[in-house]
Order: structure tokens, then C-alpha cells, then sequence
């Protein structure tokens, strides 16, 4: 993410020509912190200027106007989102570990990304074709993946496969961003490792009930866990 990549108080003190890989960084962190705070409607590209600390004709020069900044920061944002999850299906071959890595994918997400979470799934700009278009990136491409898992596994049809992996994607988004959000609510008690354990027994209850194939069936039948 790109605030993960630029300390954009330490570039600003700093006050000397970047290269412009590092300048396209520092605005994208603090058009990040801005639209945050602000969302896109009321976020100006005054206010992300005077918060990289550059001019406005620098901020045109790398961005052409403020949905082309907002697009690459959501494009930032699905890349990590997916690849998390990515990460997550190929750390092990354990089914049950599988759906546990990828709960706990969006939970790591949401409560390590500075905010940036709310730009993806919490847009004010869901109208606009291209940002949709992006937000759903992340449901479609983690849910394929996951699909993918399930057909192999089960055997089920393709769109049985898929209805049950976008299931279970849209159960991780929705759960970790109430987890996180519902600060001064019940969540306030409950660790991440607790709020992932929960959900991903859930899931783990729901999916382990359809039938495996033949060939993975005979195989745990010989070597049983």
C-alpha cells in the first residue's frame, strides 16, 4: 500500500526534488489520508496539495484530475486485497487451514491499511462505472480463486462453486469491517485472532458439509487426519 511505502511527513520536511516515482508515492499517501478523511466528494485537490506540501501544477503534472488519483489508489488497494488472499489459499493444502488464512486475510487487511479499506468497500463514489468496476475486482477475482478451491474439492458444478466462494468472501469483507468499526460496541472486547477464529469456524462448518470427489474421498480414507 502506499502508505506503507512513503513516510509522506518525512518527505515533506525534507522539502527537496523527488524522483518522480517517489513524488507519484508522496501524493498518492497523502491523497490517501485525505480521501480517508474527507471522501471523495468533499476531498479537494487543493487540500491534497497543501497535504504532500507540493503546488498544484506538481499534482497535475503526475494526476490529471481527482478521479484518476482516486483510481490509483483504489487500484493499489484491490492489488493487495487480492493478493492477500492469493497468499492465504496457497500457504497450505489443508482445506480447513485454507478457510481460516482467508478470513484472516481481510481482517489483516482492514486493520492494517490506514483506512484505505473504506475507499473499497465504503466508496461514496459506487455510481461512478470505473470505481465500481474496481471495488467489484476484488469480490470477482478472490471469489474465482476461491471457487476454484471448492470445484476441485467437491466437484460441484461451476456456479454452485462460485455462489459458495462469493458467500464466503462476502462474509469476511462484511464481518471484518463491522469488527473494526464497532469500536465502542460489543467488538471493543474482541481480539482479531478471536473475531477470524469465530468466523472462519463458521464457514469451515458450512463448507466442510458438501461432498468431496472420489479421488480425495479414497485418498483420506487410506491416510485419515
Amino acid at each position: 500500500m502506499v502508505t506503507e511505502q512513503f513516510d509522506l511527513d518525512e518527505s515533506r520536511r525534507r522539502g527537496v526534488r523527488l524522483p518522480r516515482r517517489e513524488r507519484r508515492a508522496q501524493l498518492l499517501a497523502a491523497a490517501l489520508e485525505v480521501f480517508v478523511a474527507q471522501g471523495y466528494h468533499a476531498a479537494a485537490m487543493d487540500d491534497i496539495a497543501e497535504r504532500a506540501g507540493v503546488s498544484k501544477p506538481v499534482l497535475y503534472q503526475h494526476f490529471p484530475g481527482k478521479l484518476e488519483l482516486y483510481l490509483a489508489i483504489l487500484d493499489s488497494a484491490c492489488d493487495a486485497i487480492i493478493a492477500n488472499c492469493r497468499s492465504a489459499l496457497e500457504s497450505t493444502d489443508d482445506n480447513k487451514q485454507r478457510v481460516a488464512a482467508a478470513i484472516d486475510a481481510f481482517y489483516n487487511y482492514v486493520g492494517h491499511d490506514a483506512g484505505a479499506f473504506r475507499l473499497v468497500f465504503e466508496s461514496d463514489l459506487t455510481n461512478e462505472p470505473a470505481v465500481r468496476g474496481h471495488v467489484e475486482r476484488v469480490t470477482t477475482e478472490c471469489a474465482d480463486m476461491i471457487a476454484a478451491v471448492i470445484r476441485d474439492d467437491t466437484g460441484l458444478p461451476t456456479a454452485a462453486a462460485r455462489l459458495l466462494a462469493v458467500s464466503l468472501v462476502g462474509m469476511a469483507q462484511v464481518s471484518a469491517r463491522f469488527w473494526l468499526t464497532d469500536t465502542d460496541g460489543d467488538m471493543a472486547g474482541l481480539s482479531r485472532d478471536q473475531a477470524t477464529a469465530l468466523v472462519a469456524g463458521l464457514a469451515w462448518r458450512g463448507i466442510r458439509g458438501y461432498p468431496k470427489t472420489d479421488e480425495q474421498h479414497a485418498a483420506e480414507q487410506q491416510d485419515p487426519r
